[in-house]
This record gives structure tokens, C-alpha cells and sequence, in this order.
């Protein structure tokens, strides 16, 4: 968590706000060889390794084939990926290090990566660049309002007849900061996830 992080209504830290668990990220590899002799050879591997490891599970897999030399392989089906497309050649570089991150983060950083064609750079800024999941654009808006103490202030500057009838348009501020791209929210089910671009 961000040291910048409160913990206002609407964030994840309360159980009604946890995410449902994952299903472990895996991915379903096979021989080519096999396949283009009509038959099919492959097996679901956990993704969540290091890349070494992957690579040494796919050899083993296509040692069992009943093709000789069999040597290449494709991803026919995956598994616990969130919102994340991988290519049937995907790198394992990048199978790895998403599957790592999704086990590590939950399913907001399958979001993130989505978002950012799974670039290697990007993936390594989402711990600086994920501010939270709140329960709507608004509630993000309202966290800010908050920790900047808006309420002090007007009372500090105007007279109460006049501070009670002050308020901020939250929406506003809230479709304010996304359209001008200092905020990128994302929807998920039971609120939205909020990035700051610029980190």
C-alpha cells in the first residue's frame, strides 16, 4: 500500500470489497508436431514460475510426444488471466512475469497489463502507479477532497452562513481529472480501479 494510501469507504479493505479468489494462472501448451498430425499432445502448467521453469516443463511435455523431434509448441488455452489476451506464441517472458503479478496483485494487475499490451516497462511501474479500488469514480474524487481537508479550509476563509452552501462537484472532478489524463480509472465488478498515468 502507498504511503499517500487512507483508507476511506469504498476500498478494498473491508471484506464486502475483497476480490473473489482467482483461479491460479495456467496455461494449456502443446506440440505442434502432434497437432499438425492430428493428434493432441499438451498439458496445463502453472504460469506463475519463473521462466526457466516454464521452459523446463514445456521440454518435458514435448519429450512425451509420440512425434519425433518434436520442438515447437503454441498456447492453445489459458487460465486465470483476468482480462489479459495472450497470443497462442506468446514470449514466456511475458506469460511469467503477467501470471507472477496476477498471483502477486490479484486480478488488478491483469488490468494493468491489458492496458499496456503486457509491455515489459509498464509492468514493472504498477506498484508505483495503482492508487487503489474505490467504490466509483466519485468515491476516488471524495477520498482526494478529503485528504486535501476542503471542509477546514472554507470554514477557515468563509463565513459559515456562507461554507455550508459550498460543496465540490465531485463528478465533475472526477470526469475532470479522466478526460484530462492526470487519472485512469478502470471498471470492475463492485467499483472502479484508479491509476495515475504520470508514474
Amino acid at each position: 500500500m502507498h504511503e499517500h494510501e487512507q483508507q476511506p469507504e469504498g476500498r478494498p479493505d473491508s471484506p464486502e470489497h475483497q476480490e473473489q479468489p482467482n483461479p491460479p494462472p495456467r496455461v494449456w501448451i502443446a506440440s505442434l508436431a502432434d497437432y499438425n498430425h492430428g493428434d493432441l499432445h499438451g498439458e496445463w502448467l502453472d504460469a506463475a514460475v519463473e521462466t526457466e521453469e516454464l521452459e523446463h516443463r514445456i521440454q518435458a511435455m514435448l519429450a512425451g510426444s509420440s512425434q519425433p523431434g518434436a520442438e515447437e509448441w503454441a498456447i492453445f488455452d489459458y487460465d486465470g488471466f483476468g482480462d489479459v489476451r495472450l497470443d497462442e506464441h506468446e514470449t514466456l517472458q511475458t506469460v511469467t512475469r503477467v501470471a507472477r503479478g496476477i498471483v502477486e496483485h490479484g486480478l488488478v494487475f491483469a488490468a494493468w497489463a491489458q492496458l499496456h499490451d503486457c509491455e515489459a516497462d509498464m509492468l514493472e511501474h504498477f506498484q508505483d502507479a495503482y492508487l487503489g479500488s474505490y467504490d466509483s469514480r466519485q468515491a476516488f474524487a471524495a477520498s482526494m477532497v478529503e485528504d486535501l481537508d476542503i471542509e477546514a479550509m472554507l470554514q477557515r476563509h468563509l463565513p459559515p452562513s456562507i461554507a455550508r452552501y459550498v460543496s465540490v462537484d465531485l463528478e465533475a472532478l472526477a470526469q475532470d481529472m479522466e478526460l484530462s489524463g492526470d487519472i485512469h480509472f478502470m471498471d470492475h465488478l463492485g467499483g472502479v480501479w484508479v491509476f495515475d498515468p504520470s508514474r
